[in-house]
């Protein structure tokens, strides 16, 4: 049984607190690693290493530190394939999807290398006589991202090649569940040449994150998870005197207009239904179906559903993998058994994929949902799609504007006023047109409204460098000549 170990101060790290975890592959259904999870003692080595580097890193100069970057980057695209081969034998999702999700990563990477551009600051000549003023950004010191199983690298990405470019520090607390990946970012980040400290990696669970949250010479936390974690770190972090962006669960919709392409509707949205077995923040979960487009819509959802193959990440007849553990596949079936119970109508049931030893749930789909129904109302997290029907676009409105999450949706329509309205009047954060998956490239920056976003900014892009940063603004006088006499009046300009 392979172990897994923790990567502090430039190098692996031994454990201290005689706690593990198995690593499983969901594929199979059988245990290939362990992974230690860290204690006080270790995050505590771990801020200690990160804040000793800081001293140093926050002082490397912005040409140095975009070396390092540039390096790192052709580093993650040489080894694109071996990240995306530890995220399907640690996830499940197909080796297509894994490399995707490396390059979405790596684009923030290509972002963080412009960082001398995106931290130039103002000035101002001769705001008074003889004075002179201007602003620039500097580091906070040690951050500390905790990210989600269903992206091991790609959310980490939003994080720490920014948070590293603005010259902090940063700890990752990944997954417990797919943890490879970090240990060799961490691996590629050292060969390119980063100073040990900088980047440090510690495995763990709840203890490890709440140290993280506590911890006095931790100066920022990013999260991704689930809203009730998202708001538990928004809280706990926030009352330790902490910078905090803690983004929560979705429950994104798209809506299709009558005037739509319904073919290609269809096709869109199961791809963003079923794609990664509907384990994404991203991923369409409830579709509104409005008007005369809802028969036809659900008969080739249907047809859509039906042809997905759903097998191991690493066969190439796959397009959908299993779902991450055992207890995931159970609570997922145990929403779909739920709903049809209740009389919701069962058109795809995921339940019926033919047996595996892994961790499997076939796409499902039901039509005619309630919005008050649970499985309607939760984030199922899994390949589950659920079909409300409304009357009118002004229905729709309603609908998505009613749930408690604001992070994607997607609206399909060949009306160019109807976006226009639609865009202005959804309540949140990212919208697609015709587009079911609108993740913002690097270069803009990602985040919900409502539940789904604790703090107030967004992740990657210019908000990110924000979150990493605090602005100064200085205001100079060089005097010359003879003394001129003491003023007490309040300074203005002149």
């Amino acid at each position: 049984m392979r172990s897994i170990e923790h990567w502090i101060d430039g190098k692996p790290a031994e454990p201290l607190s005689g706690r593990t975890a198995s690593v499983w592959n969901p594929a199979t259904g059988q245990p290939q690693a362990t992974v230690p999870l860290a204690g006080s003692a270790e995050v505590d080595t771990a801020v200690a290493a990160a804040a000793q580097a800081w001293h140093s890193w926050r002082e490397t100069s912005l040409t140095a530190r975009t070396k390092v970057l540039f390096a790192f980057r052709d580093l993650v695209e040489r080894h694109t394939d071996d990240l995306a081969r530890m995220i399907t034998a640690e996830h499940g999702k197909v080796l297509d999807d894994a490399r995707g999700e490396v390059t979405r990563g790596r684009e923030v990477i290509d972002f963080a290398c412009g960082i001398p551009q995106l931290l130039k600051g103002s000035y101002s000549d001769q705001v008074s006589t003889a004075v002179d003023s201007y602003t620039f950004r500097q580091s906070l010191g040690v951050c500390a991202g905790i990210t989600p199983f269903n992206f091991p690298v790609m959310v980490p990405m939003w994080m720490h090649p920014i948070a590293i470019a603005c010259g902090n520090t940063f700890i990752l607390k990944p997954s417990e569940r797919d943890p490879s990946p970090s240990n060799l970012i961490a691996e590629l980040y050292a060969e390119a040449g980063l100073p040990a400290g900088v980047f440090n990696v510690v495995h763990g669970d709840k203890e490890a994150v709440d140290r993280l949250l506590d911890h006095p010479d931790i100066a920022a936390v990013s999260f991704v998870g689930s809203t009730p974690v998202a708001r538990y770190v928004h809280q706990r972090a926030s009352a330790s005197g902490k910078r905090v962006q803690a983004l929560g669960g979705a429950k994104n919709h798209a809506v299709v207009l009558p005037d739509a392409d319904l073919a290609d509707a269809a096709r869109q949205i199961t791809a963003a239904a079923y794609g990664s077995a509907g384990q994404r923040c991203m991923a369409i979960s409830a579709v509104v179906a409005v008007g005369s487009a809802a028969d036809e819509l659900v008969a080739l959802l249907t047809e859509q559903a039906r042809r997905v193959r759903v097998g191991p990440g690493d066969a190439e007849s796959s397009e959908m993998g299993p779902v991450i553990t055992a207890e995931a596949r159970d609570r997922i079936t145990g929403y779909v058994t739920r709903a049809a119970e209740a009389g919701v109508s069962l058109v795809v049931d995921g339940r019926e994929t033919p047996t595996r030893d892994g961790f499997f749930v076939g796409p499902t789909l039901f039509d005619t949902v309630s919005t008050d129904a649970e499985v309607y109302r939760d984030e199922v997290f899994g390949p589950v799609l659920v079909v409300v029907r409304a009357d009118s676009f002004d229905d729709a409105v309603r609908i998505v504007n009613a749930s408690e999450y604001g992070n994607g949706v997607a609206l399909f329509t060949g009306s160019g006023a109807a976006v226009r309205r639609f865009t202005r009047a959804v309540t949140v954060g990212m919208v697609g047109v015709n587009v079911p998956v609108p993740v913002p490239m690097a270069y803009h920056s990602f985040g919900g409204w409502k539940n789904s976003l604790f703090g107030d900014t967004h992740v990657h892009g210019p908000e990110g460098v924000n979150f990493y940063t605090r602005g100064k603004v200085v205001t100079t006088r060089w005097p010359s000549g003879s003394p001129s006499a003491v003023s007490l009046s309040f300074p203005t300009t002149s």
